[in-house]
């Protein structure tokens, strides 16, 4: 059977998957991308490690993470699932705003950078909220501002993939948060049209962070495209 490869988004660690890797029925692989500053040393740290062939799915960095792998490894990755993430390279309006957030997380202050910059614009409104925000804040200052810093530069440096995309053939799933303001509709109505075999799933309720804030229907979306 051939196994799962799971990569979370930025600062993120496994928890952010919410326990559905254990849902799937099938052999599940974590990799956080933490132990480099480019986005090409990240996949080939995730290569090394992972099996000769599987599945893979990524959410927003880790989404951008897994299509460098594709673009390194092809003929490795079987099936393919891109959750709230972005295939362009980085704006320059973004990418300015990326040595101050590093400066103020070396300097101490990650917990207010993750408060005030990355964390309002996660999640849709709803009961769950808080309990899913302190997961996200735990799971950041348990990775620590050394990680933050190497994920930011490699996110900011990172390469235009869209050709790696329209390159695929295999079984896709492109799959969204319907209230997600990092990665809107337009990132992910490119990817679906860059691998017309895909499916856009659109996942009410949610906004970026799927599998913690709709955990039932992004646990049938995927089931639906690993089957």
């Amino acid at each position: 059977m051939t196994p799962l490869l799971l990569i979370p988004g930025m600062m993120c660690d496994a928890r952010m998957w919410g326990g559905l890797d254990s849902k799937l029925g099938i052999p599940v692989l974590h990799q956080l991308p933490t132990g480099a500053d480019t986005m090409q040393d990240l996949a080939a740290r995730v290569l090394a490690k992972a099996p000769p062939h599987f599945a893979l799915a990524g959410l927003s960095m880790g989404g951008i993470v897994a299509m460098e792998i594709l673009r390194q490894a092809p003929d490795r990755v079987a099936r393919l699932a891109l959750l709230d993430t972005n295939p362009r390279a980085e704006l320059p309006e973004v990418q300015a705003r990326r040595e101050q957030q590093i400066n103020r997380a070396m300097a101490g202050d990650l917990e207010g950078v993750m408060r005030d910059d990355m964390k309002p614009h996660y999640l849709a409104n709803s009961p769950h909220k808080p309990e899913i925000l302190s997961v996200c804040m735990e799971m950041a200052l348990s990775l620590g501002p050394q990680v933050f810093a190497r994920q930011s530069r490699a996110l900011r440096d990172r390469p235009d993939q869209q050709a790696t995309l329209s390159n695929f053939k295999g079984p896709a799933l492109v799959l969204m948060g319907a209230e997600d303001k990092l990665c809107p509709l337009d990132r992910h109505k490119l990817m679906h049209e860059l691998m017309p075999q895909s499916r856009l799933c659109i996942i009410p309720g949610a906004a970026h962070l799927p599998p913690l804030e709709q955990p039932d229907a992004t646990l049938r979306a995927l089931g639906d495209w690993l089957s």
